[in-house]
């Protein structure tokens, strides 16, 4: 009787704790996170959705893909979706373009500290921080998935 009252209590307990507390990241967030962090140093491919090779959105959505999460393929598409935010939180989307257009060219995946993770031409699947003289002044705006 007790081992079945403690499964019980251990089964509901896992309903209540399934969803993340207000200001943490999602489990899928660190799913997707961890993901990418596994594919660091892989090539740049443009087109690439592959540990043999990634771009940027390439990347994202590969990383949210494992994660249980399916995202559009181009880093435009990927920023129609979610929530905009303005404060960051691990597994947010950052995007990026040339000149302030509207529209995204460039997509990274913020992982804490003022870190990005992202497949850029120059350095494969690497960081930047988010203050780089490279993408600050290309910075659009930031999505919550």
């Amino acid at each position: 009787m007790f081992k079945k009252i403690i499964t019980t209590a251990m089964i509901a307990g896992l309903c209540f704790t399934a969803a993340p507390e207000k200001g943490e990241a999602a489990t899928y967030h660190i799913k997707a996170i961890n993901v990418a962090k596994s594919n660091l140093g892989v090539p740049y491919k443009y087109g690439g959705i592959s540990p043999t090779g990634f771009d940027c959105s390439g990347l994202i959505k590969y990383a949210y893909a494992k994660a249980g999460k399916t995202l559009p393929r181009t880093a435009a598409e990927m920023q129609k979706k979610g929530k905009t935010v303005t404060a960051y939180q691990s597994g947010d989307l950052l995007f990026y373009a040339p000149n302030k257009a509207s529209k995204a060219t460039h997509v990274g995946m913020y992982v804490s500290g003022g870190n990005v993770i992202n497949a850029s031409s120059s350095k494969g699947v690497s960081y930047f921080k988010t203050n780089n003289r490279y993408w600050k002044p290309q910075f659009i705006g930031a999505k919550r998935i």
